[in-house]
């Protein structure tokens, strides 16, 4: 039965799991086997998994693949990617075999500016913060020297500072807006550092303020925190060819293809409904790549399904047209991606898939990761607008069925004989395993 706990934090890893395992589990010594069957058996490389996070007691394995061939800015990358859903990385893979013989992929950074807020009330003469701001500008930039020293040297820091007046929204409400380059690391503890050091710096001037009265010298400074949403963090990806090339084995009539993908393209332009499908669709190939290289693929979504929603209405992300014969599909979204700190230094396999890369910068791997969704966007309307979505997919569903139920080698070659010419479907897979086993 379930209860509460004291002090659970405090208890070692094994009493942990003996405390979870007798307090939910019927079979308490079957549940400690299957917990522990997960650990690493190298006792250094568990420790070091069992750092990354609060109260851990096991790990829970997703399975890393990889989809070669990718063709991006005329060189070729074997892209990890790191997801549960079957039939993404084939699909990846499909899409960058496809356009490796028709120009590759297009990717280009259009910029990579990062944002913090300092919000804080004030209660006085708006002008009177307009002065006190731009005399105690400097000391912001002079007063976090010690913290952006290193990222000077490497080329980024602090950009801009600005002053918002938000009172319009939110009585008394103001923020200091920063903007960063944080260059290859991610810059999640760059950023928070100098926003903390902001918030104290506009406290204490603010107290030696001339022009401000008692009442406007007590800045309440709310939080201090970065934005996951970073609409200057831009990166484009593209593909195109001349749309009699769109011609395969399924494509047998490019032009009708060509111009049905377009309007698939539109309808999640102006439907949410299927926008928020679409949308998904891309961030199964992006996510596994933000997966794969330690990322933050929460703050990536957050932000990205921001972007998609910035003109007022849900919307897709991708778009495509044809002009003069030629078919165009393409994706400008925001990413904020590092390849050093964080996991990116510590996980042994977040390690192995930037070597597989061939250790890009951040830049380099913001047009990966762009051009990973853009694939997995294309393989879906392609199947969408050809054969239809679930062929392609139930085929990769059927091996959970199988191993769901155990299946034998011998029921696994009569089972993929037969389902050749016969239509799939979960019912479909489990009644022909029952019928065989009768």
């Amino acid at each position: 039965m379930s209860q509460a706990v004291s002090g659970f934090s405090k208890l070692s890893k094994e009493e942990k799991i003996n405390w979870i395992a007798t307090t939910y589990f019927a079979n308490p010594s079957e549940a400690v086997a299957t917990i522990k069957q997960y650990w690493n058996s190298d006792e250094k490389l568990q420790q070091l998994h069992d750092e990354f996070i609060e109260n851990t007691i096991s790990n829970f394995y997703l399975p890393m693949g990889i989809a070669p061939n990718f063709l991006i800015n005329g060189k070729y990358k074997t892209v990890p990617m790191v997801i549960e859903e079957s039939s993404v990385v084939a699909a990846a893979a499909k899409s960058a075999k496809y356009w490796s013989t028709r120009g590759g992929f297009k990717a280009t950074v259009l910029n990579s500016e990062k944002i913090g807020q300092v919000h804080f009330l004030y209660k006085g003469d708006v002008q009177k913060l307009e002065q006190f701001f731009i005399q105690t500008k400097p000391k912001f930039f002079k007063e976090t020297e010690s913290i952006t020293k290193n990222m000077q040297k490497r080329g980024g820091g602090i950009l801009d500072i600005e002053l918002r007046n938000k009172t319009a929204e939110l009585e008394n409400y103001f923020q200091l807006h920063a903007t960063f380059e944080t260059k290859d690391s991610m810059g999640a503890n760059f950023i928070n550092s100098c926003l903390e050091q902001f918030a104290q710096t506009l406290k204490t001037e603010a107290q030696q303020f001339e022009l401000f009265s008692e009442e406007e010298k007590n800045i309440q400074v709310v939080m201090s925190i970065l934005s996951n949403y970073v609409p200057n963090c831009i990166v484009r990806a593209e593909v195109s060819c001349k749309v009699e090339d769109l011609a395969e084995k399924n494509i047998q009539n490019p032009i009708e293809f060509a111009e049905k993908f377009v309007q698939a393209v539109r309808i999640a332009e102006i439907e949410p409904f299927r926008a928020v499908t679409h949308n998904k669709g891309i961030m199964n190939g992006i996510d596994a790549v933000v997966l794969a290289t330690g990322n933050d693929f929460r703050a990536v979504e957050a932000g990205i399904h921001a972007y998609a929603s910035k003109n007022g209405n849900y919307s897709s992300l991708s778009h495509a047209k044809i002009e003069n014969g030629i078919f165009t599909f393409w994706m400008e979204i925001p990413l904020a991606l590092g390849t050093v700190g964080g996991l990116t230094s510590l996980h042994p396999l977040v390690k192995i898939a930037l070597e597989i890369l061939g250790k890009p910068t951040a830049h380099e791997l913001m047009e990966i990761v762009a051009v990973t969704g853009l694939a997995q966007n294309f393989a879906a309307l392609r199947s969408l607008t050809t054969t239809g979505i679930q062929e392609g997919h139930m085929k990769m569903h059927i091996n959970n069925i199988l191993n769901q139920f155990h299946a034998t080698k011998e029921e696994r070659i009569t089972i993929a004989k037969h389902f050749e010419n016969n239509t799939i479907s979960h019912a479909s897979v489990v009644e022909l395993i029952e019928s065989l086993r009768k």
